[in-house]
């Protein structure tokens, strides 16, 4: 590209950042596309690190040597995320999302980008640090969650069916107990969508008794791969602990009671925000 002021340059540079989230850009790549001195770079990089976290927006990783260069970590303040949250908490406690059996209406929230850009933000966030190479959701409400986390940890998705799809090709299917009703229901993964001994971060939108992500454990395990950890965006507080089919996980929102009769709800912050205090 043509060479640009420096003040042109820094906007470009943090756009071209922050497009590409834990990746590694050498300096020779920052230099060749500028046509900068490294050490102008350099100072460039400096700039837009001290930004990146004086703004709560990331961290900006330098790995020296030869093959060295800059890695963008996206992150989101805890106290940004728990503002985010408690407005979210306040939306859905709205009656009419009250559905029979104790579930919330989601979908409208699920399909808002903004919201989902800021969950998936936050879920990059707390699992930052984990060697992840894939995520995993089932259908279909956990798929906007997956791909907006998906963006910020650079990282591809994996969904898992209700059902064998035909255009998937051969597929490994198990049968669950759903933790909240005791139904015995079927998932399935494509052979090709996963390769063996990956470490998967699953992502789910609501969890009862935790028997879908359970499900979801199970089947990894028919490929040898492994948990690396297990985000959930609201779970349910009307499950006791000796129902519960999970005990190591993450929730952004919490569902603390619920009456039918009446509707009325009661949402407050998940266990990210009491469970995994910042150091």
């Amino acid at each position: 590209m043509k060479k640009l002021k420096r003040s042109a340059r820094l906007v470009e540079m943090t756009q071209y950042l922050m497009a590409r989230p834990h990746t590694l850009i050498s300096l020779t790549a920052f230099a060749d596309r500028y046509q900068s001195a490294k050490s102008s770079i350099s100072e460039d990089l400096a700039i837009i690190k001290e930004v990146f976290e004086e703004e709560g927006l990331g961290e900006l990783h330098t790995l020296a040597g030869a093959a060295g260069g800059v890695k963008y970590i996206p992150m989101m303040a805890k106290a940004e995320a728990l503002s985010i949250i408690k407005d979210f908490c306040r939306q859905l406690e709205q009656p009419e999302r009250v559905l029979p059996g104790g579930y919330l209406y989601m979908t409208d929230m699920l399909g808002m980008p903004s919201l989902m850009n800021e969950v998936g933000r936050m879920f990059a966030t707390i699992f930052a640090q984990k060697e992840i190479d894939v995520i995993m959701t089932v259908e279909t409400k956990g798929i906007p969650l997956a791909y907006a986390t998906a963006i910020y940890l650079n990282l591809p998705v994996v969904i898992v069916r209700r059902d064998n799809k035909v255009t998937e090709g051969s597929a490994v299917s198990i049968n669950y107990v759903s933790g909240s009703n005791k139904r015995i229901q079927t998932m399935s993964l494509a052979r090709r969508a996963l390769k063996e001994r990956s470490r998967v971060l699953i992502i789910d939108d609501f969890m009862k008794a935790g028997g879908t992500v359970q499900g979801m454990m199970d089947l990894l395990h028919e490929f040898n791969a492994e948990v690396a950890g297990v985000g959930v965006f609201v779970e349910s507080g009307e499950i006791g602990t000796e129902e519960r089919l999970l005990e190591d996980y993450v929730s952004l929102a919490k569902l603390s009671a619920v009456d039918l009769k009446t509707k009325y709800t009661k949402i407050i912050p998940g266990n990210y925000f009491f469970q995994h205090e910042e150091e």
